[in-house]
């Protein structure tokens, strides 16, 4: 009986897809969460759903079995606990309410778009394209990378994509081409610099524009949702608040890293000839290659409204319609095909545990658990009796630096982002409530400095082994500090000339 239930184990342990440890911790919570006696101010029911969330929040942070398991998980939880409805036909309804939203399928849509990318070419030869102008120093490759992230930014919305499946292949070849290669433990020469830079671009252009990375247009959402729908950001108007203040952390940060981590080769006149070599292999544009360019740049014109400014109101598009047009365009001419978008797994990835994840954060604005939670934290932030501008460093800082217990910026922004901004509009006064908002959007993706966890792209170099934990956490934690302070300074400068508050 006894090698029985042993075998079984084993077998168990072999085929199913889960970390039993963090299993064991995230069912404890579950556990420890249901047999909490209900707060005063909630329905039971709105515990329970509470219990919900933070479970599949601790289950995404341990990460007891992929994030998209996990938020199949939460769905079915929502629909058989009937949390949020009387009945299984409703509470499957609510579970599955938010994968209407024109929101996930900007983000499905455009991140379909940015494999084309990676098809054509296209992306590595803007790379090696700034590279050749720049590369003669280590310095002045960093910058490269830094633009090349930049240009690419505006059209993918997975930062993951943009920095681990673009620039790092290109900064990786870069770096090879010196023979700085962490199995030889030479990464010191190039490596570890450019990989620094090639991750620290990342979350200061996801910052830049509204289809830089996924969570950004739920940051819309919330900002509008907290502001009474006064501050509703659309993509023109969030790429002029962020261009400046962007801009300068972009011209830092190269600068920053290279003093705290400073390369052995200084000079690098042979990276020149190399991207030249390989722009010479790639040969002219391709067919595929201009239909990708002509798609962008109309893709650009559209998100930023200027049909609507040429020929009025009439013309204005949806940025979601936008996405479905540059992708049908990219199918219908044969840059992409059909097989393309059916084996973008990122895509279909992420409509599943975005549109979860969005779910259970309207599920719990609905159920007033926000509000409930936002109320608690405005007593007692009253009670500390701080100043406005204290409470606007206090939202802004603790919403930032409790990233390190995120490996999810989704997850994070889902999870605390509305009740934050609900607690600092009624405590700020409403002058200076735009600038405190606009904080709160940058340090959305502020937070990606911080660990080797924090988002998708921060595993990927990370893992490529040139940069040690210590050094990716101590130059995390400058560049945050510094990037927060420039978008406090510099932008709420720059925000108030463009007349916003």
């Amino acid at each position: 009986m006894l090698k029985t239930v042993k075998a079984m184990v084993r077998y168990f342990m072999s085929v199913v897809p889960f970390r039993l440890g963090p299993a064991l911790i995230t069912t404890a919570v579950l556990l420890a969460l249901l047999a909490t006696p209900v707060p005063d101010g909630l329905k039971p029911a709105a515990w329970h759903l509470v219990a919900i969330f933070l479970t599949t929040i601790v289950a995404i942070i341990l990460k007891v079995m992929p994030i998209g398991v996990m938020a199949m998980m939460a769905i079915m939880a929502v629909s058989l606990s009937q949390v949020t409805a009387g009945s299984s036909k409703a509470a499957i309804a609510d579970a599955l309410s938010s994968f209407s939203s024109p929101l996930i399928w900007l983000i499905v849509a455009a991140i379909l778009i940015s494999r084309g990318l990676k098809k054509t070419g296209l992306g590595n030869r803007i790379g090696m394209g700034f590279i050749s102008l720049l590369g003669r120093r280590t310095l002045g490759i960093g910058y490269g990378l830094a633009i090349c992230e930049l240009v690419l930014a505006p059209f993918t919305p997975s930062n993951t994509a943009r920095g681990g499946g673009i620039v790092h292949p290109i900064m990786k070849s870069i770096a090879g081409a010196f023979g700085s290669d962490p199995g030889e433990g030479t990464q010191g020469k190039v490596g570890t610099y450019l990989a620094l830079v090639n991750y620290h671009a990342n979350p200061i252009t996801s910052a830049m524009f509204l289809t830089a990375t996924a969570p950004n247009p739920l940051v819309v959402d919330y900002i509008s949702k907290a502001s009474g729908h006064a501050l509703h950001l659309s993509w023109t108007t969030w790429a002029l608040c962020m261009a400046l203040p962007g801009l300068l952390c972009l011209l830092l940060m190269p600068l920053v890293v290279y003093w705290i981590s400073p390369p052995e080769l200084k000079e690098t006149p042979n990276a020149v000839a190399f991207a030249r070599s390989e722009l010479a292999r790639m040969g002219p544009l391709s067919g595929k290659e201009r239909v990708m360019l002509g798609v962008f740049g109309l893709m650009l014109l559209l998100w930023a409204n200027v049909p609507a400014l040429v020929l009025g109101d009439a013309f204005t598009l949806d940025p979601t319609v936008v996405a479905f047009v540059g992708l049908f365009a990219l199918i219908i001419t044969g840059t992409l095909d059909w097989d393309d978008v059916l084996g973008e797994k990122t895509a279909w990835d992420t409509l599943i545990w975005f549109g979860a994840l969005v779910m259970l954060a309207e599920q719990l604005n609905k159920m007033g658990v926000i509000r409930w939670f936002a109320d608690l934290m405005r007593d007692a932030i009253i009670a500390s009796g701080l100043g406005w501008p204290a409470v606007a460093a206090v939202l802004v800082g603790v919403f930032v630096c409790s990233h390190y217990l995120f490996a999810s910026t989704t997850a994070h922004i889902s999870a605390m982002m509305l009740a934050f901004l609900t607690v600092g509009v009624q405590l700020i006064p409403a002058a200076y409530a735009v600038p405190f908002m606009l904080m709160m959007a940058a340090g959305s993706a502020i937070m990606m400095t911080l660990t080797h966890y924090a988002t998708g792209t921060s595993p990927i170099i990370f893992g490529s082994g040139y940069v040690s934990m210590g050094l990716w956490w101590r130059v995390g934690a400058v560049m945050c500090v510094l990037e927060l302070a420039v978008f406090a300074t510099l932008g709420s400068l720059w925000w108030s000339i463009l007349g916003l508050w």
